[in-house]
């Protein structure tokens, strides 16, 4: 079903996850992962080249909350980079892998599918680490040298690095949701399972898991 290496860290103080926007986004591959951030506590911050606006490939208009030089790791609990257009038609988003690196090195992870994988390969971040994306060629095609790394698989988390191919919007969800504690388990497995094969098994554990908190959060 999946494919995960690496370890587990513990989750980063800051509940602000970092949505990165610009021309072209795809705006169907993270929108599991930012709405089940935010059920679980998180806020969402988008962050674009600057703050102009910008249209994602649906035509929706998006106003970033913040522009990427006003970005700091300290600030966030995760990065997540979406696909576009731009990332293989242009040079204009290599500072957002740029940011990514920054990411890395402070030790904060980052989240990266489709599109965005492949920014990420010509910035060298994926020459030593396990990942995925939409096709092996795919990455093939920038030049990088991580072939030997890449897994055939719906996502892969390593270590600080979450990768995913642009079909795969809900296992790259998982990942992030785990990575960052939202569920975790048999809950995790089953928030997948409802999202990605519509078992109603799943929906009872998902639904219990949900009543347990309730209570816990009464008798608090």
């Amino acid at each position: 079903m999946t494919s995960t290496t690496g370890t587990t860290h513990t989750t980063t103080p800051s509940k602000t996850v970092h949505l990165a926007v610009y021309d072209t986004f795809a705006d169907w591959e993270t929108g599991h992962a930012t709405a089940w951030l935010a059920r679980g506590g998180y806020e969402i911050r988008t962050v674009g080249p600057t703050t102009d606006p910008v249209t994602t490939i649906g035509g929706l208009r998006v106003t970033p909350d913040l522009a990427l030089a006003d970005l700091y790791a300290d600030d966030s609990a995760m990065l997540i980079l979406t696909g576009a257009d731009l990332w293989d038609a242009t040079d204009d988003l290599a500072p957002f892998a740029a940011k990514a690196r920054a990411f890395i090195d402070a030790g904060v992870p980052v989240a990266a599918i489709c599109g965005a994988t492949a920014g990420l390969a010509r910035a060298g971040l994926l020459d030593d680490r396990p990942h995925t994306s939409s096709a092996a060629p795919y990455l093939e095609a920038t030049g990088y040298k991580g072939g030997g790394h890449y897994m055939e698989a719906d996502a892969v988390t390593a270590e600080d690095l979450i990768t995913a191919g642009s079909t795969e919007p809900v296992a790259f969800a998982r990942e992030v949701l785990g990575r960052l504690g939202v569920f975790e388990g048999e809950r995790l497995d089953a928030w997948y399972r409802l999202f990605h094969d519509s078992d109603p098994a799943a929906y009872e554990v998902l639904a219990a898991g949900e009543a347990a908190d309730a209570g816990e959060r009464a008798d608090a």
